[in-house]
């Protein structure tokens, strides 16, 4: 049997709070909601709507644990994610209904010749949004939802390892990360601003603080370092700042702080180099740091494949593949050098400065990393606030 110091920190019994007396669930937000017995339990499991109940206490347990990780609760469970995958599907269809007809009604007005609705950008918009927030939900509902038909005694238990990951990483604490979100945030904002008060169409931005190109180069060096915080428009911005909250977050509490600081600003560099070369339009957008963090991920977590737990490692490829699918449907809009770029600067990274290691112990940073990761976050800040200073 595994001892406490033998286990990553998130499989340890201390890796969540200690519970109260009694019965009870946590939510997502960290609040505790006292339940008079084990059926007043199960019956807040069936009845949760939102998905809220993350962790649960009984008086047999001495700390917050996953509901899967208590047999008991398991056909409630059960009857909760058949309900969430049914709330899925139907809500993937209802989505699909409704970029489907806005892309029907472009057609008609636009006319069914041959790549028109790849041509025009609002097309490729709404095709896209009929994808994300509509297909790839239904498809996922569905697979829930037979899975969950299917669960047999012990099954529940044995997604507790991956589900324990997602849920103890879910609450740890990651200020850098919050920090270049905040700094996204603010860009965005004066982005915002900016072509708001604009008379001329989107793009003033663009031209002030973007990623503009001459004969394979940026046509300033600085602009690589202010197009990752500038995006083309609200799904844009939403999708980066999705990524990078988890992302971020990830590498930030395995891997620690300066390595998170240090691959975005390197892939970010690289991918921007990478789109002067290959591309000639114009180019704003995180998309190459974030690419890179998924590569440090992808190569640091299998150097430490003591870490996390396999399938969520799998997790990480399916990413990078359906991220490459997106790519080659809309590579008309889709800056995919940029993306390449950030992928393999971040993977050489997480390959040049770990080595393997079995251990279930999270890497400690020295000194140097701290310094080094102290220098490019101050590089970061910089380059967010001159993109400000330069589209105003």
């Amino acid at each position: 049997m595994d001892t406490e110091a033998e286990l990553p920190v998130w499989a340890r019994p201390d890796a969540f709070p200690p519970s109260g007396p009694g019965w009870g669930w946590v939510d997502r937000k960290g609040r505790r909601v006292t339940c008079a017995g084990f059926e007043d339990l199960a019956s807040a499991i069936v009845k949760d709507a939102g998905a809220r109940v993350d962790l649960v206490w009984t008086p047999d347990a001495p700390g917050l644990v996953l509901p899967e990780e208590i047999p008991a609760l398991h056909p409630a469970l059960r009857d909760a994610r058949v309900r969430w995958a049914n709330w899925e599907i139907a809500e993937g269809k209802r989505q699909m209904l409704m970029f489907g007809v806005v892309l029907g009604l472009m057609l008609a007005w636009h006319g069914l010749r041959t790549g028109q609705i790849l041509a025009s950008g609002t097309m490729g918009l709404a095709l896209l949004l009929f994808l994300i927030l509509g297909f790839i939900p239904w498809y996922q509902g569905r697979k829930r939802l037979k899975k969950a038909r299917l669960w047999a005694a012990g099954e529940m238990a044995a997604d507790a390892p991956v589900l324990r990951f997602e849920t103890w990483l879910l609450i740890q604490r990651a200020p850098v990360t919050r920090l270049l979100l905040i700094l996204i945030a603010l860009v965005g904002l004066v982005q915002l601003f900016v072509e708001l008060r604009s008379p001329l169409p989107f793009g003033i931005s663009v031209a002030m603080a973007g990623l503009t190109k001459h004969d394979g180069h940026a046509a300033d060096w600085w602009r690589l370092l202010t197009a990752p915080f500038l995006h083309g428009h609200w799904l844009h911005w939403f999708m980066n700042v999705s990524a990078l909250a988890y992302l971020g977050k990830r590498v930030e509490t395995f891997a620690r702080w300066p390595h998170l600081v240090l691959t975005f600003l390197i892939a970010a560099w690289i991918g921007g180099e990478a789109s002067a070369r290959f591309t000639q339009s114009p180019s704003i957008g995180a998309s190459g740091g974030l690419m890179g963090l998924l590569g440090f991920l992808l190569v640091f977590e299998t150097l430490h494949r003591a870490l996390v737990p396999e399938s969520s490692r799998r997790r990480l490829v399916g990413g990078v593949l359906l991220t490459a699918a997106i790519g080659f449907v809309f590579h008309r809009f889709i800056d995919n050098a940029a993306h390449a770029g950030g992928l393999v600067a971040g993977m050489g990274y997480a390959a040049m400065i770990f080595p393997s290691s079995s251990s279930p112990h999270r890497p400690r940073a020295t000194m140097a990393d701290v310094l080094l990761g102290g220098a490019a976050l101050g590089l970061l800040v910089s380059s967010a606030l001159l993109a400000c200073m330069k589209m105003l």
